[in-house]
């Protein structure tokens, strides 16, 4: 069997318009320019069947280079508007950052359709779109402080949101201000959102693993991760992708439980941080929080809160009870976010660990 053939894969230039990105994308997808990648990359080429390759933390921290081909984006973008009901000339509106899978797609799926990307991202004056993706952070700001993004979001004939938990209570809120919220779920891995307010998308496959593990399987499945070395992994040769959220699957419809390092074991129980966080929210709305976890001795993982202001913690017991109660309460200046605006748990402990150690040192000079 021979060598296959290779493509040039160069990275996507900071100096780029939103729309020489998306005439790169479109030959990219085409075969008929080169491969794109979201990060420097020591590898040059890749076979010709990948277009793209995104950098994602995933669930370890360390960063995976995602290759992905034209057939599996082609296919997600078909499937995401077979089920939006989307047809030519519809357009896209851009709010996301084009380093993630879910920004690019917006890119790809106006190239689908046609049209234009509206680049509405660093704009007080929103452009109208039929369709826009967003994650919660920002339907929240549209919810309590930017009136003209709400209007934007209640325009759109859907607005897509993922990338993060999204609660019930801001889904009503959004649903009462007449925005047409779609819940999405998926990852690089499976070219972005493969799930629609909890229902696999035209060709997606889903099951829950012994451990309770979401996999999934579809069209739209990445080629493997890419290699220092050029090579691509063989992770996903079964034709199936094993996320690190914990899942339950019933009548067609997915119930996203948390991710699995998001459950901790605390004093021989199962604890959502997720769950915990939520709750805290409805107790004291407005405030801004994040749950995480940090080893303990007498724990095993301690459950931690930061917020952005003091937070009573002999309240939050008589309401929660002592399980789900955090054990040690920090302030913190703003929550820490990934540059998609989910809850960034590793870098809250990190930043909690270092207010730790100077507070010991303090005490140790005095």
């Amino acid at each position: 069997m021979g060598e296959k053939e290779l493509r040039e894969l160069i990275p996507i230039q900071a100096e780029w318009s939103i729309p020489q990105l998306q005439e790169n994308l479109a030959v990219a997808l085409e075969g008929s320019g080169p491969a794109l990648t979201t990060a420097t990359s020591r590898v040059k080429q890749v076979p010709n069947e990948i277009a793209l390759v995104v950098s994602t933390s995933g669930s370890t921290g360390a960063p995976k280079a995602v290759a992905i081909s034209s057939a599996a984006l082609i296919a997600s973008t078909n499937a995401s508007h077979k089920y939006l009901g989307a047809t030519p000339g519809d357009s896209w509106s851009l709010l996301l950052p084009t380093t993630h899978i879910a920004g690019l797609n917006v890119l790809i799926r106006a190239t689908a359709l046609g049209s234009r990307v509206i680049d509405n991202r660093n704009n007080d004056n929103y452009i109208d779109a039929d369709f826009v993706s967003i994650v919660p952070t920002q339907l929240y700001k549209a919810l309590t402080s930017d009136a003209k993004l709400l209007e934007h979001l209640t325009a759109a004939e859907a607005v897509l949101v993922g990338g993060a938990a999204l609660s019930e209570k801001m889904k009503k809120e959004a649903a009462s201000k007449h925005v047409k919220i779609i819940t999405t779920y998926g990852m690089t891995e499976m070219s972005g959102g493969c799930v629609y307010n909890q229902k696999p998308l035209d060709g997606v496959e889903v099951k829950i693993s012994n451990q309770g593990l979401i996999q999934l399987s579809g069209p739209m499945i990445a080629s493997g991760y890419l290699n220092n070395d050029g090579k691509i992994s063989d992770e996903f040769k079964s034709g199936w992708f094993e996320s690190s959220d914990l899942g339950e699957f019933n009548n067609g419809v997915l119930k996203i439980l948390g991710r699995s390092d998001e459950v901790i074991i605390s004093g021989g129980e199962k604890i959502s941080l997720v769950e915990v966080e939520e709750l805290i929210k409805t107790i004291l709305p407005g405030v801004e929080v994040i749950t995480f976890a940090m080893a303990d001795d007498k724990w095993g993982d301690k459950l931690c809160l930061a917020s952005t202001s003091v937070i009573n913690q002999d309240e939050l017991r008589i309401k929660m009870g002592n399980l789900a109660t955090p054990k040690e309460l920090f302030v913190f200046e703003s929550i820490p976010k990934t540059s998609i605006g989910k809850p960034d748990r590793r870098l809250a402990a990190q930043i909690a660990s270092k207010m730790r150690s100077e507070e010991h040192t303090s005490e140790l000079q005095h």
